[in-house]
């Protein structure tokens, strides 16, 4: 296909809720545009509120979709993109694709996805079957339902965005000795005993700090990344570890935010970030807790892989770099990194 110089984002946005600094369309748009490119975000979950007058989720999806793929059909014409960037909004099915599809019929359609079970989401795998492509942070066992349905995959990781996500200088408020963002377990997904295992013995300790799970609140904002700075150590670990190259984007903001990280490794791990190296990796609740112990009394050993590990995560692993990569995998069909050797 031509040079790409237009891309047109649909997507699920957090643009009133404190989760938008965090978010991987921010950065995925920031790169583009660092590349010389031009970029437009359709928020299909927004859209779909402003449209209704009940603000429901459920009621705006049930009788306010099809007004929505027109608002959407008209703004992909009146932009005529290079590409159609599409993430998984809720709601979004293979007839709104087939729609932006007949409204720009040159464009190149590529989808992103970081959840590891596609086939539990309504609608996602049908929608993913309309598109050239789609990027995941995850491979292996976890895109059996894609290849089942035939669609095109490609591993891309979660990336990072060094001007916000980086070590800030934090107050006594923020210190910690270890840190886990996010929930014990999911509702709708299995989730692997050891996290539960570890978070509950986390919950116990004292100066461990827990956000979003144990009646604790979150944490989001700004003050989600002076959390991780003043940790001095940071908890990785999925609902399932069993997926190869999978981390969550949890990862990638603790190293990027300059915290030493225990990961929970999965297959292929070292492929990303080298265990001793980047960051260490665990297999077992015991081992754990005595990495954690070893390395709160071996504060130099300790500083000297977290700074590692940041650096490793900026440079990369940058929004920037992961756009290049984007535009190699539209233009050339493919592209080249030290995991796709």
């Amino acid at each position: 296909m031509p040079k790409v110089k237009r891309i047109f984002f649909v997507s699920r946005t957090h643009d009133y809720t404190d989760r938008l600094v965090a978010t991987t369309l921010r950065k995925e748009v920031k790169g583009f545009i660092r590349l010389g490119l031009d970029t437009q975000v359709f928020s299909y979950n927004n859209a779909l509120l402003q449209a209704s007058p009940v603000k429901s989720r459920k009621f705006a999806g049930r009788f306010y979709k099809s007004h929505v793929d027109d608002l959407l059909v008209k703004q992909i014409k009146s932009y005529n993109p290079d590409v159609v960037h599409v993430s998984f909004a809720k709601f979004l099915d293979a007839e709104t694709v087939r729609l932006m599809r007949e409204a720009a019929p040159d464009a190149f359609f590529i989808g992103a996805d970081g959840d590891i079970w596609p086939e539990l989401h309504k609608n996602l795998v049908e929608a993913a079957k309309q598109l050239n492509m789609v990027m995941t942070t995850y491979a292996g066992r976890g895109l059996e339902a894609y290849e089942k349905a035939g669609i095109q995959c490609v591993f891309r990781p979660n990336m990072c965005d060094p001007d916000i996500e980086h070590r800030y200088k934090v107050s006594h408020n923020w210190r910690s000795n270890i840190l886990f963002t996010g929930q014990i377990k999911y509702k709708r997904y299995p989730t692997e005993d050891i996290r539960i295992q570890i978070i509950n013995r986390l919950a116990c300790m004292e100066n461990c700090v827990l956000y979003g799970c144990c009646s604790r609140p979150k944490v989001g904002g700004i003050n989600y990344f002076y959390a991780i700075s003043g940790a001095r150590i940071g908890l990785s670990i999925n609902a399932d570890n069993s997926i190869r190259l999978y981390h969550s984007d949890r990862l990638t903001q603790y190293l990027a935010c300059g915290t030493f990280v225990l990961a929970k490794r999965v297959p292929d791990s070292d492929l990303l970030f080298r265990d001793g190296i980047h960051l260490k990796y665990f297999d077992t609740v015991e081992e754990f807790c005595d990495l954690a112990d070893w390395y709160l009394s071996h504060e130099g050993e300790r500083i000297k892989i977290a700074n590692a590990g940041m650096h490793r995560v900026h440079t990369e692993f940058n929004c920037e770099r992961m756009a290049k990569y984007t535009i190699d995998l539209i233009e050339k069909g493919s592209y080249s990194a030290p995991w796709t050797t």
